[in-house]
């Protein structure tokens, strides 16, 4: 039986200062820890999203975007293959973000961004987003704090656009302790197979690990709304993590009372012969 989801739990109040401590990336909540358990579980929660992408897809009204973000190594790939490996490929769409282009840069942070944004009865998955224009500039000094400041009002504003076009927004912060990359990038090291995943930047980066989650904590404050909420998601474990953000996107289709449209015509004495 699945154990009760409460999504305040996760959730990032609109308006309120966010201190990180306040949640434990090691948290193990919805998972029994036992892999023939939680595979049922997760079955579940595929089979369930499944049914309802299908439903989003059909009815041709919503539009759903996810945002995942986090900490290299914090599983935002595994989310994508683990939580959506059941839905129809048909009606979901990946877009990652690199660094940006030259004609990227001739143009304002977000003209990429909104270029990908799903159409009626799509899923969108942004794997990193907008939100990187918040997050490694500041933290490089690339940016002014007032600069800051206004790009999370821009930010607002982008995604209320959305939000007022018919667009659900998830975001979800894939929390990791730094001692759970640590293990993640050595892994990265022993395996053969995972020495393409292993840059030499990353190290570097992750010096800067205690501004980095100065930078989370102010761009999760000042972008969490109603219309966009944030999510910290507990991401140590592969599991965890995979449960709640199934159990999220279950939860926020749920709440749109879906239907299937009506038949354009009456078929109640069609015979096919």
């Amino acid at each position: 039986m699945a154990k009760p989801f409460d999504t305040k739990r996760y959730a990032v109040k609109p308006g309120k200062p966010v201190k990180l401590k306040d949640w434990n990336p090691a948290e193990c909540r919805l998972s029994f820890r036992d892999s023939v358990l939680d595979a049922k579980l997760l079955a579940e929660k595929s089979d369930q999203l499944d049914k309802l992408q299908d439903l989003l897809y059909a009815e041709h009204k919503h539009k759903i975007l996810i945002v995942l973000q986090g900490m290299d190594a914090s599983g935002k790939d595994g989310t994508i293959r683990h939580v959506f490996n059941s839905v129809d490929p048909l009606g979901v769409h990946v877009a990652s973000f690199k660094a940006p282009t030259e004609a990227e840069l001739n143009h304002d942070y977000l003209w990429r961004i909104h270029s990908q944004v799903p159409g009626k009865g799509e899923i969108v998955i942004f794997n990193r987003s907008h939100y990187e224009d918040v997050l490694i500039v500041p933290v490089h000094g690339w940016i002014t704090p007032e600069e800051c400041g206004n790009r999370y009002r821009q930010i607002n504003e982008f995604e209320r656009l959305l939000s007022d076009s018919g667009t659900t927004i998830i975001k979800c912060f894939l929390y990791i302790s730094k001692d759970e990359q640590k293990t993640r990038f050595e892994e990265r090291l022993v395996d053969p197979e995972k020495h393409w995943k292993f840059r030499l930047g990353d190290l570097e980066e992750r010096k800067l690990w205690k501004k980095y989650m100065q930078a989370y904590e102010g761009a999760l404050a000042a972008t969490s709304s109603k219309w966009a909420p944030w999510y910290v998601i507990p991401a140590n474990s592969k599991t965890e993590r995979n449960l709640v953000i199934s159990s999220l996107l279950v939860h926020t289709l749920e709440k749109l009372n879906m239907r299937y449209p009506e038949p354009e015509e009456d078929l109640s004495n069609v015979v096919v012969e």
